[in-house]
């Protein structure tokens, strides 16, 4: 999709949230833009825009943290959203606590690792009941052969384990690879660092919920294991699924990782 928006693309709608506090811009690094908006007498809040077309959607983001908070799930309120033919917006209420990425919580791993691990327990928790959001391995390689054919997978963006691959040698091992549905569960769909904010040694909050949906749990776990590497460093993994209550499932955690790759 090219370059995040900029605020000069944000239609009038969109944009006079920047004029309503101090607004600074906080992520830009891949087809999403946020904005920090704090105002002088109510809330902090992110404006997030991409450009229309972009996956996951930021139309998809707001469905799930409705659907999400009116199952209790501790996600940013909505504020506002819209679109227009070019660029879409999302508007939501800063969440209490720090992020998992902050030097606090990094420099502590021994704590860190298992608060995350328990949160991403509560997260699969949640009632899944009547979950809208189908991430199913079925769902899910339909929707990477679509974007592999489409040629939206950018293999030379792969983490090293699977830089080897072309995108079409990745699809085809993901079909070959492919685990019957275990045990479904409401995921996160990207469980990382960066993604939850912790206080009072526990997450308090869940963020960037655009991916979320009805999937077997190592879905998550397989990328939240991961995190811990990219984040804080080799030696974590176990300690996360220690934490959390399951045993190493290899095929799994191969699978999910690699179907990460592709799917956004």
């Amino acid at each position: 999709m090219g370059s995040a928006p900029t605020a000069g693309d944000l239609p009038s709608a969109a944009r006079r949230h920047l004029s309503r506090g101090a607004a600074e811009l906080v992520y830009n690094p891949y087809h999403t833009t946020t904005w920090r908006i704090a105002w002088p007498d109510g809330p902090v809040l992110y404006l997030k825009a991409a450009h229309t077309g972009a996956y996951p959607s930021l139309s998809a983001e707001r469905d799930r943290l409705l659907w999400l908070a009116s199952r209790g799930a501790p996600v940013p309120e909505v504020a506002d959203a819209g679109a227009d033919e070019c660029v879409e917006w999302l508007v939501t209420v800063a969440l209490p606590g720090l992020p998992a990425t902050d030097p606090a919580h990094l420099g502590r791993p021994e704590r860190t690792v298992p608060v995350l691990a328990e949160g991403l327990r509560a997260f699969h928790e949640i009632d899944p009941t009547g979950c809208p959001f189908d991430h199913t391995v079925p769902a899910m390689l339909a929707h990477v052969t679509a974007r592999v054919a489409a040629g939206r997978v950018d293999a030379a963006g792969f983490n090293e384990e699977h830089r080897h691959l072309t995108a079409s040698a990745a699809l085809a091992r993901l079909r070959a690879t492919a685990p019957g549905d275990g045990d479904l569960v409401v995921c996160h769909g990207d469980y990382c660092f960066p993604n939850m904010t912790i206080a009072d040694g526990r997450v308090v909050g869940y963020l960037d919920v655009g991916e979320a949906g009805l999937a077997d749990r190592w879905r998550d776990l397989a990328v939240a294991t991961w995190s811990t590497t990219w984040n804080i460093g080799p030696g974590h993994e176990d300690l996360f699924l220690r934490a959390y209550g399951v045993e190493w499932d290899h095929e799994r955690t191969a699978f999910y990782r690699l179907l990460y790759e592709l799917e956004s």
